[in-house]
Parts: structure tokens; sequence; C-alpha cells
């Protein structure tokens, strides 16, 4: 069968560029047109052998994989990107995300992983892919929510759950024993902390963020 994709491998370290290279090239569907082990050198590579795909290890000898991959996306829109790891936390998988790239793969991850990357690059260069994606997204979801109820102190959770009751500012400023202008200003600080720009803005995002529950009313 002839080879539909071709393939540069960036890897700064030698033993695993050409374990890559073995891996990839052992595919009957992908063939390694170019590597190299200096993100200096990348560019040359691309421009000489104009592969569809670079398999691009996230931190190289002479410089930041992810910041590379950035440039690459911004030089070459068709290529497809794969950042290929050690580092498997979310903010590098995100980081990965956030350059451009077309896939992220941890160097642990199975063959068959890689290899579904490259093909996935190949046809759908700007469309993200990686294991875990949900998942990470997902915690990054909760440390949000619980950055937001960190950052309100005791007295705007306590405003919070009084405009959720449908209570006016000024009812407010009375069941809290404080003047209408501290309540105002409690008011205020707890949109601008929420990203809301009035009372239903601010409930609507507490209720998604898990701040308040809804309850329906109790049926006699």
């Amino acid at each position: 069968m002839t080879s539909s994709i071709t393939v540069a491998i960036v890897d700064g370290h030698t033993l695993t560029r050409y374990g890559l290279i073995g891996l990839v090239g052992a595919d009957a569907e992908i063939s390694v047109v170019g590597e190299c082990g200096l993100g200096s050198e990348a560019e040359a590579v691309i421009a000489s052998h104009r592969p569809d795909v670079v398999v691009l290890e996230a931190v190289l000898p002479d410089a930041d994989g992810l910041l590379l991959a950035r440039e690459l996306r911004e030089r070459h829109p068709a290529l497809g990107i794969v950042v290929l790891t050690w580092d498997n936390q979310d903010d590098v998988l995100f980081r990965a995300l956030d350059s451009g790239a077309s896939a992220f793969v941890g160097k642990t991850a199975p063959n068959s992983e890689l290899l579904g990357a490259i093909r996935h690059a190949a046809v759908a260069a700007s469309s993200f892919t990686a294991t875990g994606l949900a998942a990470a997204l997902s915690r990054r979801g909760q440390a949000a929510e619980k950055a937001v109820l960190l950052a309100l102190s005791p007295r705007e959770r306590e405003v919070l759950a009084l405009l959720a009751e449908g209570q006016s500012v000024p009812a407010i400023a009375s069941t809290m024993f404080v003047s209408l202008s501290t309540a105002k200003t409690y008011v205020s600080r707890l949109y601008d902390k929420l990203g809301a720009t009035n009372r239903a803005n601010a409930i609507m995002t507490a209720l998604r963020l898990g701040l308040i529950t809804a309850e329906l009313p109790a049926i006699a």
C-alpha cells in the first residue's frame, strides 16, 4: 500500500526520535520524510519536506515546543501538529490546545494512540483531540467553581443567598443591618466576581457554578 500521510518528527532525544521514526515508519499508511532534534531546525525541515503532520516534543533543547507549535500553526494553517510529551498535567494539555495543536499525546501512551493522533491531525489539523480531555475540562471547571467560591467573602455569600430569594437591595440592607450604600457595594462586588451585570446574570452564574441550588416550591 502506498503511504498517504507524510510526517516530520522534532524531538530532542536522539534515541526517542529514532524510535519514533521506526514506529511511525512501520505503518504502511504513514511515512517519515524528515526529522530534527532542535526547534530552530524545525521550520527548515517542514519547508523542505512539506509534511502533512509534524510530531513535536513539548520541551526541546533550544525551545519551548508549545510556543513553536503556535508559531507553526500561524505559518502553516493546514499542517497537522501532534504534541508529544512526558508531562501529562492538565496545564500542559491546555497549553497544547491553546497553541493550535491538532493532538496531544503522552509518551507513555500506547503506540496506537500516537498513530491515531497522526491520522487525526492529517485530516483535521484545526480540530484538537487528546485522551483525557473531557476529564481535564471537568477538573478545570471544578477548579473555577472553587476559585469563585473562595473569592466570595462571607458577606457576599449572604448577599447572593438573599438575591436568590428575590430580595431587593433595600431589603438586603435591612436584613443584614447595614446601610443601603453598603448593601449596594456588596452587590456590586458580587456582580464583579461573578462577571454579572444584573441580578438575573448573577443568579444564573451562581447556579451554573454550584454556589446556590435551585429549589422547587413546596407542593401543599
